[in-house]
């Protein structure tokens, strides 16, 4: 069997752009390695490299396992995974001599691969021959790495072990144990979750607490098999066993309800040939703590709707719509950037949104029919149902509003802001994670009604809402910063400071060279946050029955949001 030569060193990130899609594990283990040594079997280590700027550099590396040619290591990688990149990656095995050094010689070099994560996290389970250089194949040997998605769903696990009385196996000094724990797959495979660390010389040992995702663990299957192996550690890699039991997290969590969680370390052959054979001894649990942590997709995953909302700025200062130099001006072979705002941000909300209706609205303009300037109307002019059928719908309501309307002032966008709040605040009530909202809106200028916004937007920090603000044309939007929290809190004028950050405020001339999404990537990065900040302020749990499991006992334990 294997054993671990040092403590395990922290997860690692593998760096990129601001928004990540999720976190991946990657565990390795090696088959048939080649044998470099002349009296024992080689001392694998697997070296994790990663490509930055066409320079290949050390990302983490496995522990060190004595003696052995087909490792199973410890060790989890732990990457972010980014869709929009090919992240290269290349895993190299050394036979390590002394204190995890690794040789220059030929000879330490037992194989390596490159892939990238994307070809690993497609195929979950990646099996690769292993190269010498220059493309030689190194023997029959072999990595296998496999790769799981860590959204944040399932949290971790604090679990603490000990044992008593376990059979002694050495002849002058008394055994030396380590526990293995090893979760069996749907096609009876077993996945090594955890290894502890060797307690030196000791029949009743106390192993460190060690902490373990719920989905390394059992799949957030709480009646998955777990087999727990106890060895006795030997240099020379040949451990003696122990005994071994099979236990599920359901057992597990009965220790939560004050219940001793034990037990019998059992070794069959002992079993079969001794009458009187009882155990080799008694493994318990003794604590278990458990931290739920929740990310946007859980929420998403668990059926939350994002609703989204536009508000639109038919002042003035556009220009008049039928003059091209108009910043509404239609033109038939191009989107003005009014358009170009809206589809880009709203067809990547519509994938969140069930029935595909949104809200358009528009504020500033004198409209019919007694064209008394407003600051919050459909633009569609159905007061009782201001939602238009998908993005296109948006478009061509306002594309025939515009001819219908008297584009006026000021710019007051509170009106907008509180009406949606005050939408939200009925979502709110309701104690599940089933309904979020986006409100976009596009203006000219800076607002008019600068106190009345920062209020209204310290009230809606308390609700299921977001604020995004696309600024449109060549103004001075200096003054507009102060909404985007991001330079510091954003207080109502008595001095209340919202409670979250809601509100993203982005120039759209920033990005007229770029392409849509890059805008609709800018203005919606901080959603996600935003999404899980207000559940688990509200402390509200995704809807999905699979994030159920363990509910009864998640009120002493920490519950940590993730992006």
């Amino acid at each position: 069997m294997n054993d671990v030569q040092e403590a395990t060193s922290p997860a690692t990130s593998l760096s990129g752009p601001a928004t990540c899609v999720c976190k991946v594990e990657l565990r390795v283990s090696c088959k048939a390695l080649l044998d470099r040594d002349t009296l024992n079997k080689s001392d694998p280590c697997v070296i994790l490299m990663v490509q930055t700027n066409g320079q290949w550099t050390e990302l983490d590396r496995t522990e060190v396992i004595k003696s052995n040619l087909h490792p199973v290591f410890a060790k989890v990688f732990s990457l972010d995974y980014y869709f929009e990149e090919v992240q290269k990656l290349r895993f190299e095995v050394y036979d390590i001599h002394g204190t995890h050094s690794i040789g220059t010689r030929d000879d330490d070099f037992l194989g390596g691969v490159e892939c990238t994560l994307g070809q690993i996290v497609a195929q979950k389970k990646m099996l690769k021959p292993l190269l010498l250089k220059y493309g030689k194949y190194a023997g029959k040997s072999t990595i296998t790495v496999h790769a799981e998605e860590i959204s944040g769903n399932n949290g971790y696990v604090e679990l603490s072990f000990c044992a008593k009385k376990l059979d002694d196996k050495d002849l002058f000094s008394k055994s030396d144990p380590f526990l293995e724990i090893y979760r069996i797959n749907d096609d009876e495979t077993e996945q090594l979750v955890h290894r502890t660390e060797v307690i030196k010389n000791n029949l009743n040992p106390v192993w460190e607490p060690f902490k373990v995702s719920l989905i390394s663990l059992c799949s957030c299957d709480e009646e998955r098999k777990l087999k727990c192996l106890v060895w006795d550690y030997d240099s020379r890699g040949k451990h003696d066993f122990i005994g071994e039991f099979y236990a599920t997290f359901r057992e597990m969590q009965k220790i939560a309800s004050g219940n001793k969680v034990t037990w019998d370390c059992v070794n069959p052959k002992y079993k079969q040939k001794k009458r009187n054979y009882k155990n080799s001894g008694v493994v318990i649990l003794s604590d278990l703590k458990l931290h739920r942590v929740y990310s946007f997709l859980d929420y998403i995953m668990g059926g939350c709707q994002i609703h989204f909302t536009v508000a639109i700025d038919f002042t003035a200062s556009n220009g008049d719509p039928r003059n091209s130099c108009s910043l509404h001006y239609i033109n038939p072979y191009q989107p003005n950037e009014y358009l170009k705002a809206l589809i880009a941000v709203g067809e990547i909300c519509q994938d969140y949104d069930s029935d595909k209706r949104f809200s358009a609205l528009g504020f500033g303009a004198r409209i019919p029919p007694n064209y008394e300037v407003s600051h919050d109307f459909a633009i569609n002019f159905n007061p009782e149902d201001d939602e238009c059928e998908e993005i296109q719908g948006v478009v061509e309501a306002y594309q025939n509003c515009l001819p219908k309307i008297q584009l006026y002032g000021p710019t007051n966008v509170s009106p907008i802001i509180n009406r949606i709040a005050k939408l939200t605040a009925g979502d709110g009530i309701i104690k599940d994670a089933s309904r979020y909202h986006i409100l976009l809106i596009l203006t000219d200028g800076v607002v008019t009604d600068m106190a009345d916004t920062r209020e209204a937007i310290v009230r809606a920090s308390y609700q299921p809402l977001s604020i995004i603000i696309v600024g449109v044309g060549n103004a001075d939007f200096t003054d507009m910063q102060i909404l985007d929290g991001d330079d510091g809190v954003l207080r109502s004028p008595k001095g209340e400071p919202v409670l979250r950050d809601i509100v993203q405020f982005v120039p759209f001339r920033d990005f007229k060279t770029a392409s849509p999404a890059a805008l609709a990537k800018c203005v919606l990065a901080e959603v996600p946050k935003q999404v899980v900040e207000y559940y688990s302020h509200k402390a509200i749990c995704p809807m999905s029955p699979m994030r159920d499991l363990l509910t009864p006992i998640l009120s002493p334990v920490a519950t940590t949001p993730t992006e």
